[in-house]
């Protein structure tokens, strides 16, 4: 199988996990949005919440009844993707601009799916740039915190603006995007507690002790991991 071939077979896989009855977090994304489409497609008696506009967007166009989080207190099972998926299942997340969002919904979740293509899974976090979400008035001066915050991690790199078509990315919060390419990060959990100190960062892509499986999609199926 092809990586999107991959990624609809992982998608396929989370949405048998679905009951009747469920709160289910949707996530933000390419693989998630197979798991919509699958989801939808068993029509079921469940209550959607969207980690995104777009996945919002395009579960209502399924025919997916939501809900917001907030009025919904506790979700039974949301699944989403990740970019990375390290040791431990810890991950990186944001390359859609939902990651605050995305960990609201997963810290309300009695259980964490992660779903990706086997490409995805990664010896040590970091080749893929971390999302860093900051509040848009004066990002500037927010992004030099950032990099002492990066060099206390002992990762001299400055984080770049995100961008497309000419415009800063904002995220669904109003916010803006930089990603840090660290390489290699080599204690994740000292950086995440480094970033969160920052005044002005709103939050950041590492998901650390949240997904309490991964289904990954590879040449010969879906496997299984568990932290």
């Amino acid at each position: 199988m092809d990586a999107d071939a991959q990624k609809k077979a992982s998608g396929e896989a989370a949405a048998q996990l679905v009951e009747n009855g469920m709160v289910v977090g949707l996530g933000t994304g390419s693989t998630a949005a197979w798991f919509v489409k699958a989801l939808a497609a068993r029509k079921l008696d469940i209550l959607g919440v969207p980690t995104s506009l777009a996945t919002a967007n395009l579960a209502e166009s399924l025919g997916i009844r939501l809900g917001e989080l907030g009025p919904v207190r506790s979700i039974d099972l949301t699944v989403d993707g990740a970019d990375e998926i390290g040791p431990a299942l810890a991950l990186i997340k944001g390359g859609g601009a939902a990651l605050l969002r995305e960990k609201l919904v997963w810290e309300a979740s009695k259980r964490c799916v992660v779903i990706a293509d086997a490409e995805k899974r990664v010896a040590k976090l970091g080749k893929f740039p971390l999302p860093i979400e900051v509040v848009a008035f004066g990002h500037e001066t927010t992004m030099l915190r950032i990099c002492d915050a990066l060099g206390e991690c002992d990762l001299g790199i400055a984080p770049r603006l995100r961008v497309k078509d000419g415009v800063p990315v904002k995220t669904d919060n109003g916010n803006l995007i930089y990603d840090a390419a660290c390489g290699r990060i080599e204690d994740p959990a000292a950086l995440a507690a480094a970033l969160k100190s920052v005044t002005g960062v709103v939050e950041h892509g590492l998901f650390l002790d949240l997904a309490d499986v991964a289904l990954v999609g590879t040449a010969d199926g879906v496997v299984t991991l568990e932290p």
